[in-house]
Parts: structure tokens; C-alpha cells; sequence
């Protein structure tokens, strides 16, 4: 039976109570919709720790004024009912006050430089210093000794590193890979939001994320690899934001990608639906 709080100092003493018994906590954090991706993240936190916390919270400060923040699906009763089934023994519900307690418009906000001018952060400009922002507090709230965080957001999970490193959280944090449908689709809360033309034509995202790391590894132009996963995201009907090989710790890849790792990323629109996947793959010496 998973248990749910809303107060920030039962929270606090849950957790205290559990390290004063020499226990390992993990934590996952998500706005909620949850589908097997995020259990995925529960069960491996569970791995490496002896009580799990997860979060639902639909942060504000992460989205832009024309973005999906008052139609982001709550599905409270669905997640309960998954994070207990996939191992979790407390669900953390924060309300905006307890977040935000001076209001979102006033708060205190965190910014990582650098691999949040690019890609995503380009596109979205503030999604990741609303991102930093809401990591941080839950990190205070929580204070965990590890923190679960998914593969597909790529450029996240790099911001998180960047943000846990720089401002010495004691948090270990694991990466969990991405959950895929049958036909490739990374799964996403957004993906509901798809219909039933979209979602059919919505794992060429994946097919073209798996065209750009074969002809990067063939040693083709970046230029003319990145060029053509464009041109076939739009035959398809997507308003594409990116379609890009980057380095894995997302500087430019160059003319012809190098030995090591490397990641080829999408942000593509199928209507009104933005969705973003990643494949990581390395390049031999």
C-alpha cells in the first residue's frame, strides 16, 4: 500500500525516520500521467535503495505561455495505483503553494549555462531554467540519496548532472533507458494527445533517429545526414524544431562525426503534439 503526502514536514520526517534506521532512498520525480516508462524508473531505483519516493507535480515554471500546462493530463488515482505496483512506499503530491511559496512569478529561480542554449533550450527558451528550478526543491524537500531520470529526455538529464555536479547535491543519480511501444514510439504522456493518423505515423521519429546513426556511422556529412532526416520527418507531415547528431555531451558533432560517443536527437510537431526522442550510439576509433 503506497502512501501519499501533501505536507511538507511529514514528508521530511518520513524520510528522516527512514535514514535514522540506516535506510537508502530513492526518488523519481515526475508530473504525473505516468505510463511504463516512469515504472520502469521506480523499479530501478528500488534496485539501488530500500524506500522509494516519487513525486507528481506539474510545474509551471517549466512551461512556455503557449504551451500544454492547463491541459497536461492529471491522472492522480492511475498513478497511485502504478507507482504501488511497480514498488513505490510514498507518493509526494506538492501543491504550486508549497512549491512556490512566494508564487512561481516570484520565486527563486536556477539556470544552468551552456547545454541550455541548444536544442530544446533554443526552442523553448526558460523550459530548463523552470526545469533546474523544480529539480532543486524537490532535491531539498525530498533529500534523497539517489534520483531515477529517464534516457529520453536526453538534454534533461544532461542538465541535471550539469546541476547536481555544480551545486554538490549529495544525490547519486541513475539513468533509466527509454521505453519503447512495439513499433518504436518512445512512450510519453503526450502521445495520448495523438490521433489515430498521427499515432500511426508517429514512430517515423524513431526510424529516422535509426537512418541518422547508420549514415553517421557510414561516415556521411553531417550536414547531408541531418538535412535528410528533415526532409523525411516533413514528408510525413511533422513541423520538425531539430533533427541533429551532437557529441554526448551536446556540442557540435562537426562536418564528419569523430570517434566516441554521440546521441541523434528529434523535436518534431505531428499537429498540435510536440514529441522528442534520442539515440545514443558511438562511433569506433
Amino acid at each position: 500500500m503506497i502512501e501519499t503526502l501533501g505536507e511538507l514536514g511529514v514528508l521530511r520526517a518520513r524520510v528522516a525516520g527512514w535514514k535514522r534506521d540506516g535506510l537508502r532512498v530513492g526518488f523519481v520525480p515526475t508530473m504525473g500521467n505516468l505510463h511504463a516508462g516512469h515504472f520502469s524508473l521506480v523499479r530501478l531505483a528500488r534496485q539501488h535503495a530500500d524506500r522509494v519516493v516519487a513525486s507528481v507535480f506539474v510545474n509551471p515554471t517549466q512551461f512556455g505561455p503557449n504551451e500544454d500546462y492547463a491541459r497536461y493530463p492529471r491522472t492522480p488515482e492511475h498513478d497511485a495505483a502504478g507507482l504501488a505496483a511497480a514498488g513505490c512506499d510514498l507518493l509526494w503530491l506538492p501543491t504550486v503553494e508549497t512549491m512556490y511559496p512566494y508564487g512561481a512569478d516570484r520565486a527563486v529561480h536556477m539556470r544552468v549555462p551552456g547545454i541550455t542554449d541548444v536544442l530544446d533550450g533554443a526552442h523553448r527558451p526558460g523550459h530548463f531554467d523552470g526545469v533546474a528550478t523544480v529539480v532543486s526543491r524537490l532535491f531539498n524537500q525530498v533529500q534523497p540519496d539517489l534520483a531515477a531520470f529517464g534516457r529520453k529526455d536526453y538534454q534533461q538529464l544532461a542538465v541535471i548532472r550539469y546541476l547536481v555536479r555544480d551545486l554538490a547535491f549529495p544525490v547519486e543519480l541513475l539513468a533509466g533507458e527509454t521505453e519503447r511501444e512495439a513499433d518504436g514510439l518512445a512512450m510519453s504522456s503526450r502521445n495520448q494527445y495523438l490521433d489515430a493518423a498521427q499515432r500511426a505515423v508517429a514512430p517515423e521519429i524513431y526510424r529516422a533517429l535509426l537512418a541518422m546513426r547508420d549514415a553517421a556511422l557510414a561516415g556521411r556529412e553531417m550536414a547531408e545526414v541531418e538535412a535528410e532526416a528533415l526532409q523525411r520527418l516533413q514528408r510525413h507531415g511533422f513541423d520538425v524544431d531539430y533533427a541533429q547528431v551532437r557529441r554526448a555531451d551536446l556540442s557540435d558533432a562537426g562536418a564528419t562525426a569523430t570517434a566516441g560517443p554521440h546521441v541523434a536527437l528529434v523535436a518534431a510537431r505531428l499537429g498540435g503534439t510536440r514529441l522528442i526522442d534520442n539515440l545514443e550510439f558511438a562511433i569506433g576509433a
